[in-house]
């Protein structure tokens, strides 16, 4: 009998956090009996990856929410592959994905991994009341705002997102990676990786940055629109020489050593996969109390949770952590407690897994 096929689709270009919880879930569900096939743009990232791991790749261009012409060639890629099952897992994936999938019959399911409002236009009322069979949610805060948003709490769940603890493991010496950042023996490494872009809040991290000792230095992994403001907002307030500008950083789990705390000063966040590598890593956290990362962080247990957008109360908890080593190391065992219980790919796999056979009445 042949995999049951279930046809994702990713409307980005370039590979985040989302995209790495895309091949979790798709790498998972091979090894689970499914058949996976995945819908991205031509010479995207995940095209690359998909390749790569040997997964069937249908690739189409999706450049905006009125590109027809997409439709068309996502609903022939959905026939032609035998899916069973269209899951989305953007924004403009659903917008497309839905309207190519509803004339076909085949059920559907989107991700949705934003911490903002779900408006009450139109547009939503068609896709979560035609276009989607179910949305799924990455937090509970996530579902919340679905609800929130007048989707009928009948087709919403809610599977947390993951980390696969393999891809933070460090590959060269804390030392040697320390030495690179510009660290000084005794010196507090924080670290925060993002796409740089204003509800990553890192201006606000930097504001708290100049309120604290030259003890504590931060290396900033991640690119995106705002980095050349955010250097020269460093520079305005003298912080050049604490500031290490990293770009992209594969290894996360070099950097995830080499620190002393993780940072997430978001203004919004669905989750922040950022959060779950550093607990992963038994990485203490300072953050922001905001959507599903208030949910993934416990306040007190596996890092501290401060107001978005204040930076003398993220000064004050950095400081807490970062002079406190019994604090950090006991944060940072909790952390890692918590992930082996709650947050690994298997355990997301399993949830959709339920999910998709709960719309085809079968499966592996």
């Amino acid at each position: 009998m042949p995999a049951p096929v279930v046809f994702h689709i990713d409307a980005e270009r370039g590979f985040s956090g989302g995209e790495v919880q895309v091949f979790l879930l798709l790498e998972g569900l091979r090894e689970r009996g499914w058949d996976p096939v995945l819908a991205c743009p031509p010479g995207s990232a995940a095209a690359a990856r998909a390749a790569d791991l040997g997964l069937r790749v249908a690739a189409i261009r999706m450049r905006s929410d009125a590109d027809l012409p997409a439709v068309g060639k996502l609903r022939r890629a959905i026939r032609d592959a035998g899916a069973q099952l269209v899951h989305m897992h953007t924004g403009r994936a659903t917008w497309l994905g839905g309207l190519a999938a509803r004339p076909l019959g085949v059920p559907t399911v989107s991700t949705r991994r934003m911490d903002r409002p779900v408006r009450r236009n139109l547009r939503n009322r068609l896709i979560y009341g035609r276009l989607v069979d179910r949305a799924v949610g990455i937090a509970p805060a996530v579902s919340r705002l679905l609800r929130e948003g007048g989707v009928d709490a009948g087709k919403i769940r809610t599977i947390w997102s993951a980390v696969d603890p393999t891809r933070v493991e460090a590959r060269r010496a804390r030392a040697e990676v320390r030495a690179q950042l510009g660290a000084r023996e005794g010196d507090v490494v924080l670290l925060t990786t993002a796409t740089l872009v204003p509800r990553k809040g890192i201006d606000v991290l930097l504001q708290a940055l100049r309120r604290l000792d030259d003890r504590f230095r931060l290396a900033v992994a991640g690119d995106g629109p705002e980095r050349a403001a955010l250097e020269a907002e460093a520079a305005r307030l003298a912080l050049t020489g604490r500031v290490s500008w990293l770009g992209r950083w594969d290894a996360v789990g070099d950097l995830l050593s080499a620190a002393d705390i993780s940072v997430l000063p978001s203004r919004a966040e669905g989750l922040g996969i950022a959060a779950l590598e550093a607990m992963a890593a038994g990485l203490p956290i300072v953050a922001s109390r905001v959507g599903g990362l208030a949910e993934a962080v416990v306040d007190g247990q596996t890092g501290v949770l401060v107001a978005p957008g204040e930076p003398d109360a993220l000064a004050a908890a950095l400081t807490r952590v970062g002079l406190d080593p019994e604090l950090a190391a006991r944060l940072g065992a909790a952390g890692r407690a918590r992930i082996e219980a709650e947050f690994l790919p298997a355990r997301m796999v399993e949830g959709y897994d339920r999910l998709y056979r709960e719309l085809i009445g079968g499966g592996p």
